[in-house]
């Protein structure tokens, strides 16, 4: 396996891509226009954010164990230190257009976008979770992106950053946009997913996994359906008001329920046979989620 490239810096784009770029943190590429091929299994982590739309496939690009080729005219969108390997798929046609947009972290310090860059969590998908762009999106997300690229073509002056960031981050609310939009027009799908996750907690719960592993996590159920665990928590969140830990809360406070009813256990002891390491976290919880304490709700009910 080839060593990993760090890229540390937006300007290092140009060894792969031969592009030149007019400001130190941000980058905006046409891929049509310069030369991709990169070797075979070449592996790249950068420390920059990375956002990718193309209607063709010059490389297959391998994120995980996921491989993704653009075909679709897909946008996939990539946080800092994520591991990429290329495969190279030259192909050429007639109407090949992409674009890339790259911007260092160190370009929002400061700013309100940097503050709320965590709420953008679809940097965290996998790229089989990339976002399918009707028409009118790729033309939106488009002008973005030419109108950052117009401000790096200007002089940098006091109000570059300012300008720069705030159409970075409307583009990102483009992107939140059409990714709920996305959730929406998959709702089948999303409901074949919500029933995985109900009968895999129900199955967890009635199983001995939780005295030999402890409590399901989040990625524990992500690796289950195939999906990120940050796809998989926007996506019940979307579907059902819930994200994933919310669901495996929820399901463990009603197990706790059943058992505090029909057993004669001490809260410690059903602490521990729920996976809990500490009966006062397990105590703690169930107070946040019903307004009493294990031993109200049993006298109670």
């Amino acid at each position: 396996m080839k060593a990993i490239i760090q890229l540390h810096s937006v300007s290092e784009i140009n060894h792969f891509v031969h592009h030149k770029t007019n400001h130190p943190l941000v980058a905006v590429v046409d891929f049509s226009k310069v030369d991709e091929y990169i070797e075979e299994g070449t592996r790249l982590s950068a420390d920059f954010y990375s956002i990718m739309f193309k209607n063709y496939c010059a490389n297959k690009l391998r994120y995980g164990r996921q491989s993704y080729d653009f075909q679709e005219g897909n946008l996939i969108c990539i946080a800092p230190k994520q591991v990429l390997t290329m495969d190279n798929e030259i192909e050429k046609r007639d109407d090949m257009m992409g674009w890339g947009l790259f911007f260092h972290p160190d370009l929002l310090r400061g700013t309100s976008l940097g503050e709320k860059m965590d709420e953008y969590t679809f940097f965290s998908y996998e790229t089989s979770e990339a976002l399918h762009l009707s028409d009118k999106e790729k033309q939106t997300l488009y002008d973005c992106v030419q109108k950052i690229e117009t401000e790096l073509q200007e002089n940098i002056d006091s109000h570059s950053q300012n300008l720069i960031v705030t159409n970075i981050e409307l583009l990102l609310n483009y992107c939140l946009r059409y990714y709920g939009r996305q959730f929406i027009t998959r709702k089948n799908s999303n409901s074949n997913t919500i029933a995985q996750v109900e009968r895999l907690l129900k199955d967890y719960f009635k199983s001995e996994k939780l005295k030999e592993t402890g409590l399901p996590t989040v990625k524990y159920l992500a690796d289950k359906v195939h999906l990120s665990p940050s796809y998989l928590s926007d996506l019940l969140k979307k579907e059902t008001g819930m994200n994933a830990q919310d669901h495996i809360h929820y399901c463990l406070i009603e197990e706790a329920k059943n058992i505090l009813l029909n057993s004669d256990n001490s809260v410690s002891e059903i602490a521990y046979s729920l996976g809990f390491e500490y009966p006062q976290y397990f105590s703690k919880l169930f107070k946040q989620k019903t307004g009493q304490t294990p031993i109200e709700y049993r006298n109670l009910n």
